[in-house]
């Protein structure tokens, strides 16, 4: 029953706000053709529930060959192959908007772990792994508003960034999803929502840690510096 009423209010939600979003979509849409590379949209292969892979839709942030360039998969903050345009996409995260073309489409739900590529998804322990890909991938959930620093904290990490993500991050990750799994519920995805606009006007603001407080610690390899 949960999984019927999850993927209803996916596609009443994400359709209402695809349809509030336009006029952001089009002057942004726009401006990204006649900037840059002239390109709008990224799409990049993830993986999905049941281990399926997906192609999601973001705004273009990037140069078009960025993956072959200097950094590879990873970007850190103020990274050079990042747009003008795309640097402020990047920040307030409407590049992620365009998701929920994917949440329509059943690729994705509003709230659920993080959409990886595959192959930061094969960074994670088989356990996680398993864990993962029983649920869709979510436009935000709790690996989402923990990890809104993430390129950030990268950047600041003093280390190796590959060596940072196998080390502490995705460690950390996994935990968050594993919570997640043991919590998942209607109600739990409406605070997740809730804390993702709150997030959005108290981008410094802990209070996720205030009302889940049984969250796996953070560890001190993930603070901001």
């Amino acid at each position: 029953m949960y999984k019927k009423i999850k993927r209803l209010f996916d596609f009443i939600f994400s359709l209402l706000v695809l349809l509030i979003l336009l006029p952001i979509f089009i002057p942004i849409s726009i401006i990204q053709k006649f900037t840059g590379e002239g390109y709008i949209f990224y799409l990049q292969e993830r993986m999905g529930q049941n281990m399926k892979i997906f192609k999601i839709w973001k705004f273009a942030t990037m140069l078009k060959d960025s993956p072959n360039l200097k950094g590879g998969e990873i970007t850190l903050r103020n990274d050079p192959r990042i747009t003008p345009l795309g640097k402020y996409l990047r920040i307030t995260k409407i590049n992620e908007l365009p998701q929920i073309i994917n949440i329509l489409k059943g690729d994705m739900s509003i709230v659920g772990p993080r959409p990886l590529m595959i192959v930061s998804f094969n960074q994670y322990s088989p356990e996680i792994q398993k864990i993962v890909s029983q649920m869709k991938p979510g436009l935000t959930g709790i690996g989402s508003l923990i990890f809104r620093d993430e390129e950030k904290l990268v950047t600041n990490a003093g280390m190796n960034p590959k060596q940072y993500y196998k080390l502490h991050i995705f460690p950390y990750k996994g935990s968050l999803e594993k919570w997640y799994s043991t919590h998942i519920s209607f109600s739990t995805d409406i605070i997740l929502i809730f804390l993702t606009a709150w997030q959005i006007f108290f981008p410094e603001s802990n209070l996720v840690y205030r009302i889940f407080k049984d969250l796996p610690i953070r560890p001190k390899e993930l603070k901001i510096r």
